[in-house]
């Protein structure tokens, strides 16, 4: 269900310009409604119902009789009565969308979209080291190139999206204390969407603690509001294992599994193949992906990706000379 907004801003370039943006590259997020008058939005009243009224001051009055969750008014730079009960008219619009939500995700007591949504990608190792960030990226990036909408979660301790990602985009730290909020409507609002890979991506956390501390419920509430907008959600993880990691691993809809050319690495597998029981649960879900050029040793995975080593010191040049070599793994 998408949020239902009413456009007046009494400026007819300026909404058909933002109702054409939100058309082309917020479909699945927003139901606009125009009205450029005040006449307009007295004829909808008691025949449609919005979530989102931004409106031009002048309209404010004409909007009285036709409430919504959240209103508020398209203000000019300079303009006097600051920004509590209103938003600036002109920014980039990928800022006013971001703030909308998160002003929406206060006021609105429920998510949209149900429980369903997307798949769910883990990327994980029991060795450090073995590129869990590029195979993650790598296998987003194909994903995206086969028409999914895909979402990269990073939730490493210390983050790596920056090298990634030309632009930061807003931290996702702001959604950590409002997990049991609508979550779904301001994660949307602090995503950004990567204009070389397509994947959306959320900015690195503020500090390690923002990570830290989060809860299995906490992550799993998580996982379900990123899920219910995308069609898959990859999940980059903090390395080693505990029970945050062994409850990603048996949720997960599939498993990217990693080792590379280092005896380390295959011992560590070795290991959590023979003494750890979460392995045969997962097992039906995991893709063994032997990186770095690594050859697959005795492993009882049958689907395996081979990545080659790829000289590069562009990390962003690596993970997409690698993506091709996931096609059809979705």
């Amino acid at each position: 269900m998408r949020i239902r907004l009413l456009l007046a801003a009494g400026d007819r370039d300026y909404e058909e310009h933002l109702s054409q943006v939100l058309l082309d590259r917020y479909e699945d997020i927003f139901e606009v409604q125009i009205c450029s008058t005040p006449e307009q939005i007295a004829e909808l009243a008691g025949k449609r119902a919005f979530d989102i009224a931004l409106v031009s001051p002048e309209f404010a009055g004409a909007c009285s009789g036709h409430p919504a969750a959240l209103t508020l008014a398209l203000l000019e730079d300079g303009a006097a009565g600051g920004t509590a009960a209103g938003i600036r008219k002109y920014q980039r619009i990928s800022h006013l969308v971001g703030s909308l939500l998160e002003r929406y995700a206060a006021v609105s007591a429920t998510a949209h979209g149900g429980e369903g949504g997307g798949r769910v990608t883990v990327a994980w190792s029991p060795a450090g080291g073995t590129g869990k960030t590029t195979a993650a990226l790598a296998y987003a990036a194909q994903r995206v190139a086969e028409g999914k909408r895909v979402l990269y979660l990073n939730l490493e301790s210390f983050s790596s999206s920056p090298l990634y990602f030309a632009e930061s985009g807003r931290s996702i730290s702001a959604v950590f204390a409002k997990l049991d909020g609508n979550v779904e409507v301001l994660l949307q609002g602090l995503r950004q969407q990567d204009a070389g890979s397509g994947i959306y991506y959320f900015g690195r956390p503020e500090n390690y603690d923002d990570i830290h501390i989060l809860t299995e419920e906490d992550q799993e509430r998580l996982l379900r509001a990123c899920a219910r907008s995308v069609d898959e959600v990859v999940v980059d993880t903090a390395g080693g294992y505990g029970q945050r990691i062994r409850a990603l691993l048996e949720t997960a809809d599939a498993i990217l599994l990693l080792t590379d050319n280092t005896p380390a690495s295959w011992e560590k597998l070795r290991q959590f193949q023979e003494q750890n029981n979460l392995f045969e649960a997962v097992r039906e879900r995991a893709i063994l992906v032997v990186n770095k050029g690594g050859r697959r040793q005795n492993c009882p995975l049958e689907r395996t990706v081979a990545l080659p080593w790829v000289q590069a010191e562009d990390p962003i040049v690596v993970y997409k000379t690698l993506s091709a070599r996931f096609a059809g793994l979705g």
